[in-house]
């Protein structure tokens, strides 16, 4: 079984706290990093590491092209499909290939999961299994049915068709940008049950996370653990930080708890491997080559213009100053940046309360 996970490498530290997991509990998996970054550094290696990739060389045509595009949010996430093609032809005696999210923890063997994909080519596990939570419904609907922080594929026709149907549709539209229907390489997955032979896996140990807390019956025996008696298999920690403390303290009874129990073991991990500062690393697809960051608007703007796009061999060649001219995009800019000014200007002279209403007032254009 290859499993890998993909970041930028600001999330070195939680990929590290993944592969130890992975390697602790399936030591005969391969776990392979798909790094979204420009080089390759020793600091970036980790015994647990059975190899880093660079995206940019497990991809096929022109990458600074396709990354320049993207925020460092999109990116990771942008590469998965194509990543999982390199993967096939790199390994090309394995059956059995995984995505895990870097801020998953692996707890136990994945028994139900290598049995299910000698049969079946593609699995997904959906966000909720019981109904009753309504704001993540309303989440689901809105970010996608099935996390993608975890997709399991064997090597069969039919995988290798979603697959590439996945990987075309994230080329160009992997983005942040839920008011258009995108949620990066998630909401996609929403469509493949409707195009593919997809088991839509509902054991309750796999992709256990912040959002399956309520009423989820998770039980501590001997050790291991199982919710509503399904054996725990990995966590997602999404959210880690203020959002899955939130979800724990509206979702879970006071007092001692297995999740709560978990949660503070992953975090003594989860920091002891930042111990050197990696999740401060700047990301090396921010500027130009020169140097210079690259607007947001720019990069904005010229995913949206495919004469630009496709004309230009290296984006990161160029500036800011050269797409503002040939995108138009030097007053949006312009106007950002006094959006912003003015803004920060009325919440420090009269708070925050007056400008939030000045912004109420004119989304509804009241006086």
């Amino acid at each position: 079984m290859i499993i890998f996970t993909s970041i930028c490498a600001n999330y070195l530290h939680k990929a590290r706290t993944l592969a130890k997991s992975v390697k602790e509990n399936i030591p005969d998996a391969t776990f392979i990093v798909c790094l979204a970054e420009r080089e390759l550094f020793p600091q970036y290696e980790y015994p647990y590491f059975d190899q880093i990739v660079l995206a940019k060389d497990a991809w096929e045509g022109n990458f600074n092209r396709f990354i320049f595009k993207h925020a460092i949010v999109e990116a990771s996430t942008a590469v998965k499909g194509q990543f999982f093609r390199y993967l096939y032809k790199a390994f090309p005696d394995e059956q059995q290939f995984v995505y895990l999210d870097p801020d998953v923890y692996v707890y136990s063997d994945f028994i139900e999961l290598r049995t299910l994909l000698n049969k079946r080519p593609i699995v997904l596990c959906p966000h909720l299994l019981d109904p009753g939570n309504i704001d993540m419904e309303l989440s689901s609907t809105a970010h996608g049915v099935y996390n993608l922080g975890f997709l399991g594929v064997n090597r069969s026709d039919e995988a290798e068709k979603f697959i590439n149907w996945w990987a075309e549709r994230l080329y160009l539209f992997c983005y942040d940008d839920i008011a258009n229907g995108i949620f990066t390489d998630q909401k996609w997955i929403d469509l493949a049950p409707c195009f593919f032979d997809v088991e839509i896996f509902k054991h309750r140990g796999y992709d256990f996370a912040p959002w399956s807390l309520l009423n989820c019956e998770m039980t501590e025996e001997n050790g291991a653990f199982y919710i509503k008696g399904d054996p725990l298999r990995f966590i997602h920690f999404s959210g880690y930080g203020d959002s899955a403390q939130k979800c724990m303290s509206e979702w879970l009874p006071e007092g001692e708890h297995p999740f709560k129990k978990l949660y503070s073991k992953y975090s003594e991990i989860h920091d002891s491997n930042n111990s050197d500062g990696i999740s401060k690393t700047k990301w090396s697809y921010s500027c130009y080559t020169s140097g210079e960051k690259i607007d947001n608007p720019i990069r904005i703007a010229y995913r949206k213009d495919y004469d630009v796009m496709f004309s230009v061999e290296d984006p990161f060649e160029l500036s800011n100053t050269y797409f503002a001219g040939r995108l138009n995009v030097g007053s949006a800019i312009n106007k950002s940046k006094k959006t912003v000014t003015k803004a920060v200007y009325i919440i420090r002279t009269q708070g925050v309360r007056v400008f939030l209403k000045k912004v109420f007032n004119k989304l509804f254009n009241r006086k």
